[in-house]
């Protein structure tokens, strides 16, 4: 390394907001250390959604505080859909503006449970899921599909292309703590520091710059 080129500074903290008519999200990341009461910022009205992003706090050493206003009804659909594409927004603003290396992947294991994932920042949005398991339609209370949303809901919002594979399980809470764990290590590996990767994407193309003229 040339010990001459001056070095950018790592952006430790994004912070993103989303609002409609149907809800207001404020989400805000920091990479590092993870804070004694993390589990505190993370404030959406699902209880297991919740302990769902606690995992992926945990496994990708990711602080991530939610807050979240609801302007009628609380469906979790909307709640999983719209977290989840405004984390996914701060995630890549993290990627794009930081040296990291933009790809990882993560076995997360609990019990009897295994699942793998594969993640990917290259400016395209696809979530693929398969699961070599049954399981039960609903988890801890809440559709077990809208965990599934979430996944999607993150990779359209960070333009990842992400793959979650549920490979062993037979308890449902196990089966989704070890797809979520395994996210958070793929997510944790992805963000890892290289600044030979600064400014570009995970794949070949390298960066990727579009240029729109509207008259």
């Amino acid at each position: 390394m040339n010990k001459n080129k001056e070095l950018i500074p790592m952006s430790k903290t994004i912070c993103v907001s989303r609002k409609t008519t149907e809800s207001s999200i404020r989400v805000t990341i920091e990479k590092g250390a993870v804070k004694p009461d993390y589990r505190k910022r993370i404030q959406t009205p699902l209880p297991f959604l919740n302990h769902m992003i606690e995992h992926i706090v945990w496994r990708a050493a990711l602080n991530i505080a939610i807050e979240m206003e609801l302007d009628e009804f609380t469906l979790t659909h909307l709640v999983c859909e719209d977290v989840a594409m405004t984390l996914g927004k701060a995630v890549g603003e993290y990627v794009a503006t930081n040296a990291v290396s933009g790809y990882g992947t993560g076995i997360g294991i609990i019990d009897e449970a295994k699942a793998a994932a594969a993640i990917s920042f290259e400016d395209r949005a696809y979530l693929g899921f398969s699961s070599k398991v049954s399981y039960d339609e609903t988890v801890e209370g809440m559709p077990a599909e809208e965990l599934i949303t979430f996944l999607d809901g993150f990779a359209q919002g960070a333009r990842c292309t992400l793959h979650l594979d549920i490979e062993k399980g037979a308890n449902g809470h196990h089966i989704w703590e070890a797809a979520y764990r395994a996210f958070g290590i793929a997510l944790g590996a992805a963000l890892s520091v290289d600044e030979s990767r600064r400014g570009l994407t995970s794949g070949v193309a390298g960066r990727v710059v579009y240029e729109v003229d509207a008259q």
